[in-house]
């Protein structure tokens, strides 16, 4: 069982940068692709990035391309989202997300997800 808790949330301004983390609860965070998707209110859940399991790959959605960053440091067993220039329009709960494949961009391959972090942008 993987227990995925995100954290680095929180309140900015439009254009301002925030970093979230996702500690992971196993030893083996290296056998997992991992993700970050995002639901807006009334909206559903969509992907933002994805990272293979030893980071050599990574994938972004088209939205966001050039501005964010997905690293991990599987020997903190850890997850990281980079958040530059952010929009009012994704404020929304940031998920992170571990999947069995190498690395997945569909919301269907991530068999285990985080509580989610709250982040609001203002304009």
């Amino acid at each position: 069982q993987v227990q995925l808790v995100e954290s680095g949330g929180g309140l900015v301004q439009a254009g301002a940068s925030l970093r979230l983390s996702c500690a992971a609860s196993i030893r083996t965070l290296n056998i997992y692709g991992m993700g970050w998707f995002r639901q807006a209110p009334g909206k559903e859940r969509e992907f933002v990035a994805a990272i293979s399991r030893t980071g050599t790959d990574t994938f972004y959605s088209d939205s966001v391309k050039g501005r964010f960053t997905i690293s991990r440091d599987n020997a903190k067993n850890t997850v990281y989202l980079q958040m530059n220039n952010l929009k009012p329009e994704e404020t929304a709960i940031y998920y992170c997300a571990a999947s069995r494949q190498v690395i997945a961009i569909n919301r269907s391959a991530y068999g285990y997800w985080g509580q989610g972090t709250q982040v609001t942008v203002s304009s």
